[in-house]
């Protein structure tokens, strides 16, 4: 991987920890998922008034002789209820983010997909379209989309057309100014973007003759000109060269451009991020309706200690309230919330208890895979500690659901950190990642491996919560995930 994006990487994430992290998604961000550009957008209309959309570049100019044309934007608006109405689903990128901390979206785009990715995500989402939508603001929202161009289902208001960008500055000065100020304020990353927009250029001069030098810095992905993409060595030393003198420019608003050889590399970065962001986020699971052959009081002081720790160290604390284990995490990491912060931190500890009704026509095997594929893909390590449930005959047998957590976690490539000596499930995963522990720990060190061995050989429950936070710390300076 180029240093650059090893470097921004790097720098982002500690942005999005520090909540000043914001996207801004164009166009190209939503054409992965299925939908057009702006170019297909058009083009039917402009066939209609004898243009060949492939000889033109400012279509801003187009929608407007189109309405010219026909004296009203009714079929404007239809060609966007049109298009993005259609069926589409999130792609792994608008997933990816929609699990981040990220709290501020911006985007020139239409359609619902920022919106739906986050709602999936189970957060809160306050959306904005209209200057009166600005001032009402949703309670408890976990994220922000200000849609500047309008939304499909009000498309009759969309910005679209020339007079459209020629008001902007008039009927919307509200959002130039929110977005004004998030430019001062936030780190943006744009994604999809091609900087042809009237309106973000206008808002971008003027930060950069406001702020001069002292302005924020941000970020654009740009995909590299290929040779095999263009007609001639002539167009290729043309376009070439065009790009450069681009990316030069973007660096006037303090834009650095990411370069890449293919879009795909971008869902590569994303998870990159999503691991940086989840190195200190840790998964515990476990079940127990016997602490065999641990005592009872022991095993409940060992679990709580181990939250609480954990909360000691500033790492994030996610359960899913496994019996017998889930209510002890939960009370030690309260216990030192209150002691260190005298306040809850609701970021520091994520609670996703499951349910037990599934919905119609769902099973609640269904719901409850769901269940923890999302809990697992906020975290970066899972820790297992006992694994053990009883039947309808009454007999102590191996709890499946914490076998299937790491199953999960395993494909999500978390750290896998298995307690053997809490027994049950937590033993039966410790041996199979004995067995194939270089491909579990691939870059492991001699204390490393002896750190694995105490996991199951650990018998003092503080002694064991020793071993488990300096596997936790010396796996992080490994960097195996």
């Amino acid at each position: 991987m180029k240093m650059q994006i090893k470097s921004f990487i790097k720098k982002f994430s500690k942005e999005i920890r520090e909540q000043n992290a914001a996207i801004f998604a164009g166009a190209g961000f939503s054409m992965e998922a299925g939908y057009v550009n702006w170019s297909k957008l058009l083009e039917p209309l402009a066939e209609e008034i004898g243009i060949d959309i492939s000889k033109e570049s400012d279509l801003v100019s187009l929608a407007q002789y189109y309405k010219n044309e026909k004296s009203n934007r009714t079929e404007i608006s239809k060609r966007i209820i049109e298009e993005f109405s259609k069926e589409a689903e999130p792609d792994e990128n608008h997933l990816i983010l929609s699990r981040l901390p990220i709290r501020t979206y911006w985007t020139t785009n239409y359609d619902s997909l920022i919106e739906d990715a986050l709602k999936i995500s189970g957060k809160i989402v306050d959306v904005k379209y209209t200057v009166e939508q600005l001032t009402n603001t949703k309670p408890n929202r976990d994220a922000v989309i200000y849609k500047m161009h309008g939304d499909k289902e009000h498309s009759s208001k969309a910005i679209i057309i020339k007079e459209d960008y020629e008001l902007y500055n008039t009927k919307y000065a509200p959002f130039i100014t929110a977005l004004s100020g998030d430019l001062i304020s936030k780190t943006f990353l744009f994604i999809g973007f091609s900087f042809t927009d009237p309106n973000l250029d206008y808002i971008l001069s003027r930060v950069r003759v406001n702020y001069g030098e002292n302005q924020k810095t941000h970020y654009s992905f740009v995909k590299k000109i290929k040779r095999e993409e263009c007609d001639s060595d002539a167009d290729f030393e043309y376009l070439d060269r065009k790009q450069q003198l681009f990316i030069n420019d973007l660096k006037r608003y303090n834009i650095e451009a990411l370069i890449i050889d293919e879009y795909s590399q971008i869902t590569n970065i994303l998870k990159m991020i999503e691991k940086s962001i989840n190195e200190d986020s840790i998964f515990i699971s476990g079940s127990a309706h016997s602490y065999n052959p641990w005592d009872e009081k022991e095993a409940q002081k060992f679990i709580n200690n181990l939250s609480k720790r954990l909360i000691a160290d500033n790492k994030k604390v996610i359960s899913g309230f496994g019996l017998g284990v889930g209510s002890f995490i939960i009370t030690g990491a309260l216990e030192q919330m209150y002691m260190k912060q005298e306040k809850i931190n609701n970021n520091q500890l994520i609670l996703r208890p499951f349910p037990q009704k599934a919905l119609p026509n769902q099973k609640i095997e269904e719901l409850w895979d769901k269940y923890r594929n999302d809990m697992i893909s906020l975290a970066g390590i899972s820790i297992f500690i006992f694994g053990n449930k009883i039947n309808k005959e009454g007999n102590i047998i191996d709890a499946n659901g914490v076998y299937l957590e790491f199953e999960i976690a395993k494909a999500k490539d978390n750290i896998i950190i298995p307690v053997g000596s809490t027994g049950n499930v937590a033993k039966k995963i410790w041996k199979e990642v004995k067995d194939k522990f270089d491909e579990f720990y691939p870059k492991a060190n001699s204390k490393l491996k002896e750190l694995f061995e105490d996991l199951n050989n650990e018998k003092d429950s503080e002694k064991l919560i020793d071993v488990i936070i300096n596997f936790v710390n010396e796996s992080k300076k490994l960097n195996l995930n």
